[in-house]
Order: structure tokens, then sequence, then C-alpha cells
């Protein structure tokens, strides 16, 4: 290894030449001082990559020393060490960021591991983790080949993103680049999964998985009693590995009840899925029982504009209507700040439904703008801007709020989004519909490989535009590109963030439930 130039500060440093010829045989270069003002001057000269730092020494205290060493280097780790347990020490210690701290009479071996937690760590943590993930991507892609149910792909893909988000922190391009084939491979699988039984998980007499027009009756009403108002939040277009981004900013304010998956209706679009959330209705349903609130593709106008009636309906439709609930939808910052200044007066109702858009937002915009482009490239980096965005947005100051009110709180989201990579032909008329990751239309034209086709739609709960009407679903990493100016759209388009086809991203979805912490 490199060599290590460490800085140990101690007014009896004499006392520990044992443990300075233990470290140096270590292949560790040992500087030493007996007092603050000295050290200071030291760390004036020359970097090192650690210090260790009696706390009280005469002169220039250890927590005095420690203050002055961060306004020279705030980045340089202080391990601090003393003989004294008292709280305030360490609690003064601590706010000023020491990266350990021992209590004496310290041995070799706790100092050598508090250099190696300190100095190593995230060598010996990426080591740790690349080798683990080699030895379960075998079982991972045997999985693969045998998996019959959706509570098993629940399972693989949760497994795949903690191995996501674990590699990321490593250095190791080549394990990030077989997860990637991993993951891809999965999504392959699981279209043809999709392909085979999306239409079974229609027929009321079998055992199906929770899907988006269930979440309400069978997840959120349990949820609801008399004596606490419960925040139901569901932030547009949210991924599972953007839940586990924001997850630990979260749980400073929250502990989680239940983390449950359900699964999106196909197509994995907002006036889909989230008019299906709201109303407890497929959207065939929708269009027979509510033709004035339900707007197909080709029909003018917005698509999500009766969430708030589509709710009220369901709740008078369980028997439920005596229930007090508001439901707010949040497009921007001045209307979400608005809500957190107003929910002190919603405390009496049951339910608070808000929607967040922004993820929605984001994602569309990253076909417009280079700038977004550059910065969510990659799912890593996607993860990064939205924890980014959640982190100074005003969705975290109204949970916060929400906690000191002592509201539950519910997460979660209509659909999710896959980075596309590859365009693949559609044919169809002036009035098919423009998604990418889907077509609905007459007499549409495509590779079969590429899409799952349904020619009657109500055989998956879909309303027909006309008699001839069907829908194609793009599956993988796949978008749906008309052949006229081909090339253009195929590059305008690559690499972008999409939804409405079938991918783990797109319909594997969470559902958390949070208590406030007391």
């Amino acid at each position: 290894m490199n060599e290590i130039n460490i800085l140990w500060v101690d007014d009896e440093i004499e006392l520990l030449k044992p443990h300075i010829i233990f470290l140096e045989k270590k292949n560790y270069k040992v500087t030493s001082c007996n007092n603050g003002n000295d050290a200071l001057e030291l760390l004036n000269q020359s970097n090192y990559d650690i210090v260790f730092l009696d706390e009280n020494m005469p002169g220039l205290s250890g927590l005095d020393t420690l203050n002055e060493i961060k306004l020279i280097n705030d980045s340089t780790p202080v391990v601090m060490i003393t003989k004294s347990e008292e709280e305030y020490i360490m609690e003064e210690a601590i706010g000023n960021k020491i990266a350990d701290y021992l209590i004496k009479p310290v041995n070799p071996n706790q100092i050598l591991l508090s250099l190696k937690k300190n100095l190593e760590e995230n060598k010996l943590v990426s080591a740790k983790t690349t080798s683990s993930y080699q030895q379960d991507f075998r079982k991972i892609a045997m999985d693969l080949t045998m998996i019959n149910s959706i509570d098993e792909w629940i399972d693989i893909y949760k497994k795949l993103i903690s191995w996501e988000i674990k590699l990321e922190n490593t250095n190791d391009s080549s394990m990030n680049e077989i997860l990637e084939s991993q993951k891809a491979e999965a999504n392959v699988q699981f279209s043809k999964f999709i392909e085979n039984e999306y239409e079974s998980w229609f027929d009321q007499n079998q055992s199906n998985p929770i899907l988006s027009h269930q979440i309400f009756k069978e997840w959120v009403i349990p949820e609801l009693n008399d004596n606490q108002t419960t925040l139901f939040v569901v932030i547009d277009n949210l991924r599972y590995d953007q839940w586990k981004s924001i997850e630990p900013s979260i749980l400073e304010d929250f502990k989680i009840l239940h983390e449950q998956i359900y699964s999106s209706i196909l197509p994995t679009a907002t006036q889909y899925s989230r008019n299906a959330i709201f109303s407890g209705l497929t959207p065939l349903e929708m269009q027979k029982i509510h033709p004035d609130l339900w707007k197909n593709d080709t029909d003018d106008g917005g698509k999500n504009l009766n969430e708030y009636e589509f709710l009220n309906h369901q709740f008078k439709r369980l028997g439920l209507g005596h229930i007090s609930h508001e439901y707010f939808k949040i497009n921007n910052v001045k209307t979400g700040k608005k809500l957190i200044q107003n929910l002190r007066s919603l405390k009496s109702k049951a339910l608070v439904s808000v929607v967040y858009n922004f993820v929605d937002m984001l994602s569309h915009s990253k076909t417009e703008m280079d700038v977004i482009k550059e910065l969510a490239s990659t799912d890593k980096a996607y993860r990064s801007l939205t924890q980014s965005w959640f982190k100074n947005s005003p969705l975290i100051e109204l949970i916060k709020v929400a906690k000191s009110l002592g509201f539950k709180l519910i997460i979660t989201t209509d659909h999710g989004t896959i980075n596309v990579k590859s365009p693949t032909k559609v044919i169809g008329d002036k009035d098919t519909s423009l998604n990418l990751r889907y077509k609905t239309g007459r007499s549409l034209t495509y590779n079969n490989k590429d899409v799952y086709a349904m020619k009657s739609p109500n055989k998956i709960a879909l309303p027909s535009i006309n008699m001839t009407s069907s829908f194609i679903f793009a599956k993988n990493d796949l978008f749906l590109a008309y052949p006229n100016n081909f090339n253009h759209y195929a590059n305008y388009f690559k690499n972008t963030y999409q939804h409405g086809g079938i991918s783990l991203e797109e319909m594997i979805l969470p559902f958390i439930v949070l208590e406030p912490k007391n």
C-alpha cells in the first residue's frame, strides 16, 4: 500500500513509543509531537493522512487543537484519544466531526483498527462488495431461469437494486457493467413473464398480485382511523431505487411500519395508473362507470384532472362517504409551500391525499434539456439527482411538518421509468397515441418480438377507442419510433427516461407506511 503519514499528538508521547514502533513495522510513517501548537505548525508544513490527538494536554487543549486543525484542513480525519468519558467532551468532539473516539489506555490493535476503518474502509468495503456480488451472480442467473410468480420477480428486482446501490460506491466498473447486463437480462425474462401472465391477473377466480386500482381499498383504507390523520403522498414516477435514495432522509422523522410492493397496470402511464389508484377502478371500468370523467388517449384535454372526483366516488362506492378527506396536486414550489402553511388546519381530516409531480417533470424534461441529460445520464445519476431534489424540496418540509403534527405517512407512486436504449419501428394512422413506450390505435404495424400486443384490450381491462383498436407495449429498454425521420428520433430519445411499457423499473413499485418517531 502507499505510505500512510500519521501525526500523533500527546503530551506523554514518550510512553507511546511501543505503539509507534508497532505501526512503523506495519509500514505506517508516524510523526509525533507533545503539544497542540507544534501539531498545528507541522500541519501547516506537511500533509497528513490522519491525526491521533490527545484530548487532555496542558496549554492548547485537545478540543482547541481540534478546532484549529479543522480550520487548516477540514477533510483531515482526527481520532480523539482521552482518559475522560465525560459526555460533554464526547459531544464537543463529535460536533467537530471527529473520525473516531478512543478511551485510554489504548492498545496497538485499537489504533490499527481505527486506521483501517478511517483510511481503508472504502477499499475494504469495495473489495468485499465485489466479492459478494460475484458469489451471488450465479444464483441470480439461475433464479432468472426459474421464476414463475410476481413475488419471485419482486424479490429478484429488490436484490438487483440492492447490489446496484452497493456497487455504485465501488470503483469496480467491470462489476457495474456485469450487473447492468444482468438487469437487462432480467427485463428480457420479465417481459416474457408479463406477456404470458398479465391477462390472467384480471381473472377474478385466481389469486393475483395487488394492482394499481386495488391499493386504495386493500392498503390505504385499512390504515385510516379517527384519531390520526394519514398523509397519503403519491410521488409521480418514483421508481423503487429512487425510493431507496430518499428513504434515509424520511427515516430521520418517521419509522417504517410496512414496506410493500405492488404492480402498476399497463400502460405504465399517468392517465391509466394514477387514475386507477384514485378511482379504485380499471381503465375499462372508469370508461363505463364514469364516462364524464374518463378520457382516452385521443380525447382533447388533460387526462388527470379528475382524481379528486374519482376518489370521492370510490369512497361512496365502498360505503365510506362519511370519511373526511382532502386532495392536493403539487406542480410547483409555490403550491407546495402553500400546503405546508395550511397543513395544521387539515389535522381534523382522516386522509390528506397529495400528488407530487416533480419527478415526472424531471424525467420528461430530460428529453428536452441538455443540462438534465448530462445530470441524469445513468440510473446512478438519476437517483442522485432525485435525492438532491428531495433534500431541497417543499416535499421534505411537508413531511417534517406532518411528523410534528403526528400524522401517519404513506408514500407510493403510480409508475416508474426506464432509461430507453434502442428504437423499434412502428407504423400507425394519424389517430395513434403518441407515447414512446406504448401505442393504441387501428392497424398498427410493429415487430412482434419487441412488443406485447393486445388486440382485444378488454381482456386486460383497457377500453377500446374503436372496434379495431389494439394496444402494444414496448418491452425491455426499447422505445417506439415511426419510420419517417427514424434516425433523428432514434438519436433524440435514446438514453432518456420513458414510461408506459413493460419493465421491472416501470411496474414494480413501492408502497410504504410510516409512523412518526417520538
